[in-house]
């Protein structure tokens, strides 16, 4: 899966999340795809919205910031996704009727903005917020300008939710968010220890020892990529 940049349309977004929708888990248990799954028309339907949404965000000149697998496709190859991730505060969504709310708590909201799924992470919570005030830049992606997570950013918000992940043994999201945080980490090389200071306000003792755990073993398993690169000569 290519990386996402300026030269990427809301087409390959929009191929992308029907993709990911058609041919995830539910087109490998055993049942037939259904006639939404092979609708003709739903790429270009995600197309419209995809558009419609970020035009309806600067129109109304609501601070947002796009995060999530669509954020990540921006620096890495390979990630799938199924939906749009935005953080917004809480007065913003109320601005956006537009997205049908079907689950809604203090930190997370999710609906659909017509064929599209959107999931919403509310900066009422302050590490959210966080990464929406520091760690967000302008960047120019499929087309138009768009308010995305930084590399920080994303490494942030995937290693504030793993703890939450661990305790519910959600394995399959853990392993997907330490092999997100371990593909940023790997083709960026961003500085680990202001992040894990940062992250510290937000994060408990216990939960943070864990955190650190994980990024040193990340950073291990970095060092092995380095090594068998200079051992081939490449």
């Amino acid at each position: 899966m290519p990386i996402l940049s300026a030269k990427s349309s809301v087409a390959d977004v929009a191929g992308i999340l029907h993709a990911a929708a058609v041919l995830g888990p539910a087109a490998w248990d055993g049942r037939a795809l259904t006639d939404n799954d092979m609708e003709p028309n739903i790429e270009v339907k995600l197309r419209e919205d995809i558009t419609a949404l970020f035009q309806v965000l600067h129109e109304r000149n609501l601070p947002y910031v796009l995060v999530g697998g669509i954020a990540m496709l921006a620096y890495v190859e390979g990630r799938n996704t199924q939906d749009v991730d935005l953080v917004l505060s809480l007065a913003s969504l109320k601005k956006l009727p537009e997205i049908v709310l079907s689950d809604h708590n203090v930190e997370f909201a999710r609906g659909k903005f017509g064929a599209l799924r959107v999931d919403v992470l509310l900066s009422g919570n302050p590490l959210f917020r966080l990464v929406q005030e520091k760690h967000a830049a302008t960047r120019h992606l499929f087309g138009i300008d768009i308010h995305c997570a930084t590399i920080e950013g994303l490494i942030l918000l995937k290693l504030y939710a793993l703890p939450s992940l661990y305790r519910q043994g959600n394995g399959q999201r853990i392993g997907l968010y330490e092999n997100d945080v371990f593909m940023l980490c790997e083709r960026h090389r961003p500085d680990m220890v202001p992040l894990l200071r940062s992250l510290e306000l937000y994060v408990e003792t216990g939960p943070m020892n864990e955190l650190r755990s994980i990024v040193a073993d990340i950073q291990r398993r970095i060092e092995r990529v380095d090594r068998a690169r200079r051992e081939s000569g490449k």
